[in-house]
């Protein structure tokens, strides 16, 4: 695929993986690296995209925030972890883009949220009218209330699943990575770069091993089961390393940054179909 399609691109959805945004020694957030996205983002804005982000990073603020050292097993230390740091996520990126005069609007979802028909419907109605306003939806999982979210809560799904529900050209997942490998690069030096995905088949969900980072949930089996959602629903998936913030605009100007998935948009697809999976059912 010619990269420089994604020059094009109008409606997109970029994930930022906790360990993108956080210092990994001491899991509190990387305030350089943040005014770097935010510089990023809203320049995509200001050329006329519309920009949803799904933000990790919420477990891992409030984790340090509250002097837990080690990361948090219990459901009820995550949601207490995700209810101190998704207000001081929220407020470190709404300070920051106001510099910029560019409005955010926190939206948290849950998989009911997805599964009860007229809560999606307003959902995507909710979606569209933020983005025809100029503003930047920042979304998570509602980790605080939600207890079925600790077993789905991996934001590379989410953000797979938000870019189904409002029919985007084009999902970035920046990672702790720098795209798809044969095998695991941390442990295997022979691991080979993939950097384009025609169709995702079985021996490549074979390849989807664990991450190494400390703070995020989702390893490389979350982004191709992403991947598969995304492309399905008509975007194109590129999975990118997060440590250089300035890749997202890269990928947006067309250079061969990470992995690129091509969209195949089935016509059959349904996103209920994906949600009433034994993954997602109650």
């Amino acid at each position: 695929m010619n990269r420089e399609l994604l020059k094009d691109k109008k409606r997109i959805v970029v994930k930022i993986g906790s360990s993108t945004i956080t210092h990994e020694a001491t899991n509190n957030l990387n305030l350089i690296k943040m005014e770097k996205l935010v510089r990023v983002l809203a320049d995509l804005s200001n050329q006329g995209k519309e920009v949803v982000v799904v933000s990790s990073g919420a477990v891992a603020v409030g984790r340090q925030a509250v002097g837990m050292k080690k990361r948090p097993t219990e459901v009820k230390e995550k949601q207490a972890c995700a209810a101190v740091g998704q207000a001081k996520l929220m407020m470190v990126y709404q300070k920051l883009f106001s510099e910029y005069n560019q409005l955010t609007a926190q939206v948290l979802m849950t998989k009911y949220t997805m599964i009860n028909d007229i809560s999606r419907q307003n959902a995507r109605a909710t979606f569209e009218e933020l983005l025809a306003m100029g503003v930047i939806p920042i979304v998570n999982e509602n980790d605080t209330v939600s207890t079925d979210e600790v077993k789905i809560g991996d934001n590379d799904t989410l953000s797979a699943i938000v870019s189904a529900l409002i029919g985007a050209d084009l999902l970035i997942l920046m990672s702790d990575i720098d795209g798809l490998y044969t095998d695991d690069p941390y442990k295997n030096p022979d691991a080979e770069f993939i950097d384009y995905v025609e169709r995702i088949t079985p021996k490549l969900e074979s390849m989807g091993k664990d991450s190494a980072s400390d703070v995020g949930t989702g390893g490389m089996a979350t982004k191709i089961s992403a991947a598969k959602i995304a492309t399905d629903s008509g975007a194109d998936m590129v999975i990118a390393n997060g440590e250089d913030i300035r890749n997202i605009s890269r990928i947006m100007q067309g250079e061969q940054i990470g992995t690129l998935f091509k969209a195949h948009k089935d016509e059959a697809f349904k996103l209920m179909d994906y949600l009433k999976t034994e993954q997602y059912s109650d």
